[in-house]
């Protein structure tokens, strides 16, 4: 608790002042969701490895990207789709900033970890899906938000489909 707290408090000094991102990221324990090697490292800004050439972002990277999903919402989020589950430390993040939250991994033994990181937590307001994240989940949409760990080339038209008007990518 006291190193997630240090974390947080190096988030705020590297910028980020959404207090909804900062208490999130120190409400989730980001060790749970590394290998057993790396705890040491967890909370350091730094991205981990978590398997099937995948890594864990960095928590600045995290921090950075659901303070600009909010954009200086003052309250929750709405409906939020991720793209790209991984290892679920960024989805359980969200679901302390979120009405509901639905993840999408391709990757099955990705899928499958991030189930089982996430079981303890029971969150009953995230869903995740096995799916290919290009076409994204239309059983959820409209999004108020869209958020998305790695990308292409360009937005898939599936993603602009399925967000609200007003919404943010």
């Amino acid at each position: 608790s006291a190193v997630r707290n240090r974390m947080v408090q190096k988030l705020a000094a590297g910028g980020i002042t959404d207090t909804h991102v900062l208490a999130a990221m120190g409400a989730i324990e980001r060790h749970r969701f590394v290998d057993s090697a790396l705890i040491n490292q967890a909370y350091e800004d730094t991205s981990l490895p978590i398997g099937l050439g995948q890594t864990i972002s960095k928590p600045g990277v995290v921090s950075r990207m659901l303070e600009l999903l909010r954009n200086g919402n003052t309250g929750k989020l709405g409906r939020v789709l991720e793209i790209g589950t991984g290892c679920g430390y960024q989805a359980a993040v969200l679901s302390c900033m979120a009405t509901e939250v639905y993840s999408i991994e391709r990757l099955r033994g990705l899928h499958d970890r991030a189930r089982e990181n996430l079981r303890h937590l029971r969150l009953a307001n995230l869903h995740l899906s096995f799916g290919d994240g290009m076409v994204g989940y239309a059983k959820g949409a409209p999004y108020a938000a869209i958020i998305a760990a790695a990308g292409g080339e360009a937005v898939p038209q599936a993603w602009v489909d399925q967000l609200a008007v007003g919404g943010r990518l």
